[in-house]
């Protein structure tokens, strides 16, 4: 089909496959006219500096400004990086988003006072102005979580300084993107015919799926050549980010830039390290996954270009669009028809961006604007890429029914629940699928792609924790991460995380050049947190029903309204303990079991 083969032009991609980013602003015009007014609310916070104490309407009305100029920000951040995610290539969105982000970090600097101002209320006198002011409640939960971190706040005029430092900060990610979105280019791959394919990041997961070896082995060596050439820029860059992360861990006195990241989410550390540990305790599951597929591919040697490649030869189709949209719909009817219609309206109204085209970011996201979310895909009609439109969708109503239910304020959920609806949205469609057939060979082929999403997903990020946990270690300690220090500790890990019987070769000890959620300040361990809680949730809202699916809902409705452990346990998943993360393993465990058996038949 040659919507998934041809990488075309922008503008040759429908209207209807596109997002509609006019429903943030009708036109470039607007926004231009919307970010002349950001000068205009800064002068008007700024008033406010050294009066946030002095009594309980002051502090109201400063907040309330605040609240809908954040919102706004919002929308204008979101239109100038959507538009841009459309072409990396197009220098006018590159520089709108640039202006956008001088203009946030001046407002943010302008209004550092802020956090220091409301630090130094006493406890009680905050407490007679919730009783003085009730409409001051409404902030409660903002104070309370911003007061937490009272020992890692500056002085006013330190906060202005870190303020300032924030785009510098940036640098890191906003230059690997450029590299390896717009700048990067590989060498086409060769096919099993001899055939020249079109490589580029999207392409390159679909070769390494597909039954074609030669065009596996081949794509894999061109990329990850290509990512050998620039090593020295990469690990440059990731050292950067590595640097930064510490400058602000040290300026705010954390222990750790791991700590400094996870408690601004109110995270514990413990989680972060229990989560490792317990994937080291059933590292042997994993190993025993290789060695299936290593019999089942019959190879005699397992590289890494060959382990997503399919196990059950002839049960992959490709899969329309608008099929995979039928699909997801069908899949997500145990979470009731109110869920259902929003996600129908986010399909019949351009949320999506649906088909790769020249120059557009790669990868798949949510981004929750205030108007309504706005999903990026790269949709390539593989199974996988359904599982993606799920996934992605998940995010999207996470953030609208969040935007819905909370104020502005409240209604941003954190990250460590941000791929929880996402992951349950994945195993609810993967139930759905495995109810549907009783074709064996179909089953072993969904089972596989289940078995692919653990090893994707919880064992794999979980690797990538480990990984940005120890560069993250060696920088505190000093360390320089050359290009050499990377690729050996992410060496060593592979040949832990996938065992004796994968071969780790000179490419997979590059990888860590391409993966942008290095760049995401310890973001990646949620990810198999996430996967973990959303196995318990789909199961509890397919054995429970109603009750599982109104506490859920509840969830996807609190935004940070708590504390997202506590979150999390009002929708019955308890993540500082080990059992979430163990009984997915043990479901895991289970599939794998199956797989063997139907595989032997």
């Amino acid at each position: 089909m040659d919507e998934f083969n041809i990488i075309r032009k922008r503008e040759e991609i429908p209207v209807e496959d596109t997002w509609a980013l006019e429903d943030i602003y009708p036109s470039d015009e607007a926004w231009e006219q919307e970010l002349a007014t950001l000068d205009s609310d800064k002068e008007v916070l700024t008033a406010y500096a050294g009066h946030l104490a002095e009594d309980a309407e002051t502090l109201l009305r400063y907040l309330e400004i605040m609240e809908q100029t954040n919102k706004k920000a919002a929308s204008l951040a979101n239109y100038a990086m959507r538009r841009s995610d459309e072409d990396t290539r197009n220098a006018t969105y590159q520089g709108m988003t640039g202006r956008f982000m001088s203009i946030a970090v001046a407002l943010d600097t302008a209004c550092s006072f802020e956090t220091p101002e409301i630090m130094a209320i006493p406890e009680e006198v905050l407490d007679g102005f919730y009783q003085a002011c009730p409409e001051l409640e409404r902030f409660r939960r903002y104070l309370t979580d911003l007061r937490r971190r009272k020992a890692h706040v500056l002085s006013a005029a330190e906060e202005k300084l870190m303020a300032a430092a924030g785009e510098m900060a940036q640098t890191p990610i906003n230059t690997f993107n450029s590299f390896i979105n717009a700048d990067l280019k590989f060498p086409d791959a060769v096919d099993g015919e001899g055939k020249s394919r079109p490589l580029s990041q999207s392409t390159f997961i679909t070769y390494q799926e597909g039954a074609d070896r030669v065009l596996r082995k081949s794509s894999y060596e061109n990329l990850y050549g290509t990512l050998k050439n620039f090593r020295n820029t990469a690990a440059s860059l990731l050292n950067a980010q590595g640097k930064q992360l510490q400058f602000f861990a040290d300026a705010r006195n954390y222990s750790s830039a791991l700590e400094a990241s996870l408690d601004l989410n109110n995270v514990p550390t413990s989680v972060y390290l229990n989560l490792i540990d317990a994937v080291h305790q059933n590292l042997d599951k994993m190993h025993r996954y290789v060695r299936l597929r290593k019999k089942l591919l019959g190879v005699d040697e397992l590289h890494f270009y060959d382990v997503y490649a399919q196990l059950v030869p002839g049960a992959d189709q490709k899969i329309p669009f608008a099929e995979a949209k039928q699909t997801v719909y069908d899949a997500l009817a145990p979470l009731g028809e109110g869920y259902r219609a929003i996600l129908k309206e986010a399909f019949e109204n351009r949320w999506i961006d649906v088909y790769e085209n020249e120059g557009k970011r790669a990868g798949a996201y949510s981004a929750g604007v205030p108007v309504h979310p706005f999903v990026l895909l790269n949709y390539t009609g593989t199974l996988d890429a359904q599982f993606t439109l799920a996934h992605e969708m998940g995010h999207a109503l996470h953030s609208y029914l969040s935007n819905a239910h909370q104020n502005h304020i409240d209604s941003q959920y954190v990250i460590f629940v941000a791929e929880v609806a996402s992951t349950c949205n994945e195993a609810l469609l993967m139930q759905h699928l495995l109810a549907k057939t009783t074709d064996k060979k179909e089953r072993a082929y969904l089972i596989n792609h289940f078995l692919e999403q653990f090893k994707g997903t919880l064992y794999r990020q979980t690797m990538f924790a480990e990984f940005e946990l120890n560069i993250g270690r060696m920088v505190g300690e000093g360390q320089t991460l050359t290009a050499d220090v990377l690729s050996a500790e992410y060496r060593r890990l592979n040949e832990l995380y996938f065992g004796p019987d994968m071969v780790v070769d000179d490419e997979i000890a590059v990888e860590w050049a391409r993966i942008p959620h290095f760049y995401f300040d310890y973001y990646v361990f949620q990810y198999a947190t996430g996967y973990s809680a959303a196995i318990a949730l789909s199961e509890k809202i397919l054995t429970e029903g109603e009750s599982a699916v109104r506490d859920y809902l509840d969830f996807l409705s609190g935004g940070c309204s708590r504390s997202p452990i506590d979150l999390l346990k009002g929708a019955g998943v308890d993540m500082t303990r080990p059992e979430p993360v163990n009984q997915a393993l043990d479901l895991f465990g289970r599939l794998l079991d199956e797989m063997e058996a139907l595989m032997e038949e």
